[in-house]
């Protein structure tokens, strides 16, 4: 039994290590596919005289019959744009077959370690979502740094539409100016104008691929003033005013919500705390914690109650705005 849960993990392990040298070539393979696949489309359409289809298309994994099925299922479209957001250079099937091998590998690690099922059930569910809330993470701290530059780059659109430049320039303006995110986003929305797309359908793929509120505020207003007319610069700078605003209210409710924060961390580490200066001064008294079972049962339902009261503390000192 062992020789066959050691050979099992030999092969899981192979598995993610292929998997992770996937991550650093895949992407190179794609784009290197990619450009031999326009070229050839483009050789064989300017010899035809048909239309090129100049669409961005999004891959969810590097085998045709997995991509088709992936396409099919709404959790995948949904983690996809996920990704975008992030900007992970990675397809949906390896993040998922990351988040696989993980918890495999970490379940045949601890049932040859333990017999105990919860302890046993606990680091695979962890090591599945890990990726997951590591892209989430990611993905916030993206979102975040966007809204803290999106006033200025809204009243440096505003500016340039006052001196008399058209919308597109003070866009590119942006562009230039403005690291990453903000600027590779507003120059991805440029190219999709230069390529034919309206500026209105434009604006709604920046709206997709960015999760940012305010920027939805933006987005609409300039289409309804395409639609009805007005003064563009102006309604620009309120909005920039208006986001500005919002983002230095939002600082101030996390001020307020500090001292919970605060609490929340010293309560779940006090137990560890605790449990380490224990076992510090006297090992025996805690060694009936992890070398008998009624011990393993405690500290199994100990780290359960844990678990449901950190979900509870962050859902108290966490406040949309």
């Amino acid at each position: 039994m062992i020789a066959l849960i050691a050979f099992v993990i030999v092969i899981a392990m192979f598995a993610m290590s292929m998997g992770v040298l996937d991550l650093f070539f895949s992407k190179k393979r794609a784009d290197r596919a990619r450009v031999g696949q326009r070229l050839t489309a483009l050789t064989q359409n300017v010899s035809t005289g048909d239309q090129v289809d100049i669409e961005r298309k999004r891959s969810l994994s590097d085998l045709d019959w997995l991509n088709k099925a992936l396409k099919q299922q709404s959790w995948s479209q949904r983690l996809d744009n996920v990704l975008e957001q992030a900007q992970v250079r990675v397809n949906v099937s390896t993040l998922v077959l990351t988040s696989l091998v993980g918890a495999a590998t970490s379940l045949f690690i601890t049932q040859a370690v333990t017999d105990n099922f919860l302890i046993t059930f606990i680091p695979p569910v962890i090591f599945f979502y890990a990726p997951f809330f590591w892209l989430r993470r990611r993905k916030a701290k993206r979102m975040n740094k966007f809204n803290a530059q999106l006033a200025d780059a809204l009243d440096l659109i505003a500016r340039a539409l006052k001196a008399g430049h058209a919308f597109s320039q003070g866009m590119r303006m942006v562009a230039d100016e403005f690291e990453d995110p903000i600027g590779p986003e507003f120059a991805k929305t440029l190219d999709e104008i230069n390529f034919g797309i309206s500026v209105g359908q434009a604006l709604l793929s920046l709206t997709q691929r960015v999760d940012c509120p305010d920027l939805k505020f933006f987005v609409v207003s300039v289409n309804i003033q395409r639609e009805t007319g007005g003064n563009l610069s102006e309604i620009v700078s309120n909005i920039a005013r208006l986001v500005r605003e919002r983002f230095k209210f939002a600082g101030k409710v996390q001020v307020l919500a500090a001292e919970g924060k605060l609490t929340a961390y010293i309560l779940l580490s006090l137990p560890f705390a605790i449990g380490l200066a224990i076992s510090a001064i006297n090992p025996e008294y805690m060694s009936e914690m992890h070398t008998t079972e009624n011990g393993r049962n405690l500290i199994t339902g100990a780290l359960i109650l844990m678990s449901m009261g950190a979900a509870v503390l962050k859902k108290l000192i966490t406040i949309r705005v």
